[in-house]
Formats: C-alpha cells, sequence, structure tokens
C-alpha cells in the first residue's frame, strides 16, 4: 500500500479534481495514534461501519493483519468526512459524494484488492468513479444486511462453547466451504497455508464458537466485530447433515443470547439468493435493516 511520501502526491491529485461546488478535501494514510478518533467516527453508525471497527478493535488501526491501510478523507478544516481500509478489502463509511470519491481514485491505484463491500447505493456511488481505471470485477453479490436486538427465549445447549486449537482441523473445511459457497474461490486450493493461520488467530482471540459432537462439527460461527454497540457476526455453518433438525436454531439463539450480554445489537449480511438461509436468521429473530453489495474483484498479480 502507499507510504506517507506517496500520500503528497495523492493530496494533490484529489484537491485538484474537486468540482466548484465542492471543498476541496485531503485524504492522507492514518497513524496508529489517531485510532481514538477514527473509533469515534466509526461509533456514530455503528450497524454500518462493523468492518472495519472489527479490524481496528481486533488488529489496531495500523497491522498487517488487517491486510491494507486506513485512510481518512478531511475538509479544509481537518475534520472527518470518511474513514477507508483499502488492500485486500476495500471497506469504506464517507460522509459525502466527495469523499466516497476521494477513495474511489486512491482504491484505483491498488490493483490486488479481492473484494469491495458497503452499502447498495454508497458502492453505486464509488463503482462509478472506480471502474474506468479501477480492478474488474469477477462476482457481484447482493447481500440483505440484518440485525437483532433482544430475544423473547433462549434455548440452552450447553455443548456451545469457545473454539480451541484442537478444533482447528473441523473449522478449517467448513469455512472454506462457506469461502466457496459465497466468493467461487477455494481457499484450500489458493492460499491454503495462510487460510489455515487465519482461522487459528481467531480461535486464539476467542472469536471462533462451535459444538463438536463425538469428533463431528455441528455447528460454528465467527464473532468478526465486537464492541458495546454491535457484534458482526459471519462464518456461521451447520453439518448438513443436521441442518432441518432446529440444531442450527437453538445454537444461533443461543450464541445472540450470550453476546446479547455484551452489545446493544448483533448483525449479520446474508446473499439475497440464499433463501434458506434467510428464513433461518428471520427464524432466530433478525430482522433486515440495510441492502448491501459486494464486489469480488479480479486481482492484478504482478
Amino acid at each position: 500500500m502507499h507510504r506517507q511520501t506517496e500520500m503528497d502526491s495523492n493530496r494533490m491529485n484529489l484537491t485538484g479534481f474537486a468540482l466548484e461546488d465542492r471543498e476541496p478535501l485531503m485524504v492522507e494514510e492514518l497513524r496508529a495514534e489517531q485510532e481514538a478518533e477514527v473509533m469515534d467516527f466509526l461509533r456514530e453508525r455503528p450497524a454500518h461501519t462493523f468492518g472495519m471497527a472489527g479490524f481496528i478493535r481486533t488488529n489496531g488501526l495500523v497491522s498487517a493483519h488487517n491486510r491494507g491501510s486506513f485512510y481518512a478523507c478531511r475538509d479544509k478544516g481537518g475534520k472527518l468526512e470518511g474513514v477507508a481500509l483499502i488492500g485486500r478489502y476495500i471497506l469504506f463509511e464517507a460522509r459525502s459524494d466527495s469523499a466516497i470519491e476521494a477513495f474511489a481514485r486512491l482504491a484505483q491505484n491498488c490493483q490486488t484488492a479481492h473484494m469491495l463491500l458497503g452499502d447498495r447505493e454508497e458502492v453505486k456511488t464509488f463503482w462509478d468513479y472506480y471502474a474506468e481505471k479501477g480492478q474488474e470485477p469477477r462476482l457481484f453479490c447482493r447481500e440483505l444486511l440484518l440485525e437483532l436486538s433482544c430475544l423473547t427465549e433462549v434455548p440452552q445447549v450447553p455443548r456451545l462453547r469457545l473454539a480451541e486449537l484442537d478444533d482447528l482441523d473441523l473449522i478449517v473445511p467448513a469455512h472454506a466451504q462457506l469461502a466457496l459457497d459465497e466468493s467461487g474461490i477455494d481457499p484450500l486450493t489458493t492460499n491454503p497455508d495462510e487460510f489455515r493461520q487465519r482461522c487459528a488467530r481467531r480461535i486464539e482471540q476467542g472469536q471462533t464458537w462451535v459444538w463438536v459432537e463425538e469428533g463431528t462439527l455441528m455447528f460454528k460461527a465467527d464473532v468478526i466485530t465486537d464492541t458495546a454497540d454491535v457484534v458482526y457476526v459471519e462464518g456461521v455453518w451447520v453439518d448438513p447433515q443436521e441442518r432441518g433438525k432446529g440444531h442450527g436454531l437453538k445454537c444461533m439463539s443461543e450464541l445472540s443470547g450470550e453476546l446479547l450480554k455484551r452489545t446493544r445489537s448483533l448483525c449479520l449480511l446474508v446473499n439475497e439468493e440464499f433463501e434458506a438461509a434467510q428464513g433461518f436468521y428471520k427464524r432466530a429473530g433478525f430482522r433486515v435493516v440495510g441492502n448491501y453489495d459486494t464486489i469480488f474483484l479480479k486481482q492484478k498479480l504482478s
């Protein structure tokens, strides 16, 4: 990603294309000591900034584990207009179309991104500015943002627990199947060692919940963002042989009840085409609160 010396020219370019009715904007790569300011900004819309907040809470604002760099877009007074993560993942939160445009221009300089994710209308705006010189799309996915803020009843599932490293061999193939179903790419084929390490790191950080019965993984879920405002859950998997028996719903309700003890709401994304998954989450009490787009990108590896 870009370093500070390169960002000086980016500032000139990004302020240069401002229209007459817009104030010039400045884009800068963020530093570790600016983390509190960024988290305050993201906290203004916690249900929509779970991705970046999760990376920062888990890894810090500046970390190789983010697989990219965080950038700020500011007005001429220095006030934050937007924050973006640009690298393997392109995520952004912006208060104006001008800020979205600035991030899109900057993202064109990164040709190895895997995925762009965001609110549907904001992604459309981003893509309008990005597409001409950015990476080509490989796969478009439309998703629903679901939220849960309370449970009326929590069934007990005594075997649901945090995963341990001894569970890794069970978790890796399940999580890889989820990635393949969503993105069309099998991480066990493209980079198996790195994928296994990421799964192991989630376990070590207490992010993965499982139900294992006699050596069989029955259920798993990953807590990616964990704040007092919102917990974002992904990687929910139920053993195909056990689906339709109510086990997954009991586990999801149990997990939701546990997480809601320390946060205001839970959220997750589900593909619009996965009707069975939508029904599952709605039975668990989740409701639709937003429409999102995910664009998987063709990577230009040098």
